[in-house]
């Protein structure tokens, strides 16, 4: 039987009138959530402050020049860890789940925090980029299929200034019966470098000394006491924030050569020298790719940005050691964001999409003139077995009032590093239960 027509009727203007009175669909924003982990306060915050603001100031930038990544706009939001692990694994439990696709990328910025996050990353979906930091043997990308220590690790760093020293000595076998002391921040961070260089000290026959010293660093005098006592031949700084100062001015009262003093690259910018000055003169240390200066990318910034009074921090700050290394571990996190939207679309990516760009990076040098840091980074290629990259670094010494460049670039022997690796990455997946990726097969599609 059919209806009656009043009631068809009746119904027609039921739907009708409940169609007006139902809200709009909001149309879901395009936009692409970046947390940002940061310590700007404490006795890090010297170091934390020009790292975090050249890392926003780089999303800023993307917004205002771009409109974002392939028409997606930015939004981002700090949280302050003050260098501790327990508030960056609370930093990093509040903001995963934010944005409309959650959180594209954590940059830790600790070692400490690292350890933590590469147990919750896998979980979560969720990639860690650890530019230059963490741990060491998360270059095997079939184990650690969520962590990229891009740029380098600290096996590759000391092992570049091992190379530097084994130059100045005029080879290796030069080294036999000399004394390296490694000073280093009683932390994850500081114990990262101990296994290279006790393989370095096999090597070649040095005896490696080990002198921790308690965070943050400010006092240090009986550590260097022992350094005038025993007198190596090279003294290797693995510090961070005013540990670095306390350091310099220490080694300065012990009457060491400071030239024979090496920092790795947490420990070579200029909150560690400003206070020392014209004494610190002759100090060595480590650039991760490119130090100090104002090239393309740095310009867009300060056109885009500064002159339109939304900088984040003091305009005098860019183009800073520390502020560049924030701009550059942002460009990682779009440049992931941007290779994964070529394969699944120009839209707001998942955690699990901008893993597979980080694993698929090429910046080659085309790419790096397109962003404006050709002359400043090197060519970095990632791929399901190498997270690593790039493991290239120069060294810089301080004239007394600025860092001066090398002009060499020293790359990392992975001759002696992939063993290492290996063996670490495959004792970390024993202890967990994690099987390895089949690299070969995900690589061939099968």
């Amino acid at each position: 039987m059919k209806p009656h027509p009043s009631l068809r009727y009746a119904a027609l203007v039921l739907a009708l009138s409940g169609a007006l009175l139902a809200p709009p669909v909001q149309a879901t924003p395009a936009e692409q959530f970046f947390p940002v982990l940061v310590y700007r306060s404490g006795p890090y915050g010297p170091n934390g402050v020009p790292w975090a603001n050249g890392y926003v100031d780089y999303l800023k930038m993307i917004n205002a020049r771009d409109g974002g990544i392939n028409g997606v706009k930015i939004t981002f939001e700090e949280c302050e860890t003050g260098y501790a692990t327990d508030r960056g694994v609370e930093c990093y439990e509040r903001l995963k789940g934010k944005g409309p696709t959650g959180a594209a990328v954590f940059q830790p910025l600790s070692t400490g925090v690292t350890f933590a996050l590469t147990e919750k990353a896998p979980k979560d979906k969720i990639p860690l980029i650890t530019a230059g930091y963490g741990r060491s043997e998360s270059q095997d990308g079939a184990v650690f299929k969520w962590n990229f220590p891009l740029l380098g690790s600290y096996w590759t760093a000391a092992d570049i200034i091992m190379q530097d020293i084994i130059k100045r000595e005029g080879g290796a076998a030069k080294l036999k019966g000399k004394k390296i002391a490694l000073v280093y921040h009683d932390s994850p961070y500081g114990k990262e470098p101990i296994a290279l260089l006790e393989e370095r000290a096999k090597m070649h026959s040095f005896t490696l000394d080990k002198l921790p010293v308690t965070a943050p660093g400010v006092e240090q005098k009986s550590t260097w006491l022992q350094v005038r006592r025993d007198r190596p031949d090279y003294v290797l700084l693995w510090g961070w924030g005013v540990m670095n100062s306390t350091a310099l001015k220490e080694a300065i009262a012990t009457a060491y050569p400071l030239d024979h003093l090496y920092g790795v690259w947490w420990s070579g910018a200029e909150p560690d020298v400003k206070d020392v000055g014209a004494d610190a003169k002759g100090y060595r240390a480590l650039a991760m790719q490119y130090g100090s200066g104002i090239g393309r990318v740095q310009q867009d910034i300060l056109k885009q940005v500064y002159d339109k009074n939304q900088g984040t921090g003091p305009r005098d700050l860019v183009g800073q050691v520390l502020y560049n290394r924030g701009v550059y571990s942002a460009i990682l996190a779009v440049e992931g964001v941007r290779r994964a939207q070529e394969q699944y679309g120009k839209k707001p990516m998942t955690g699990e999409q901008v893993r597979w760009g980080l694993e698929n990076l090429d910046l080659n040098d085309a790419a790096l003139k397109r962003l404006g840091v050709d002359g400043q980074l090197r060519a970095l290629r990632t791929t399901c077995e190498n997270h690593l990259g790039s493991s290239w670094a120069r060294v810089q010494t301080w004239d007394g009032a600025k860092w001066v460049m090398s002009p060499e670039w020293l790359d990392a022997d992975m001759q002696i590093i992939k063993p290492m690796v290996r063996q670490a990455a495959a004792k970390y997946a024993k202890e967990r239960d994690i099987t390895p990726r089949d690299c070969a097969k995900e690589t061939s599609g099968t």
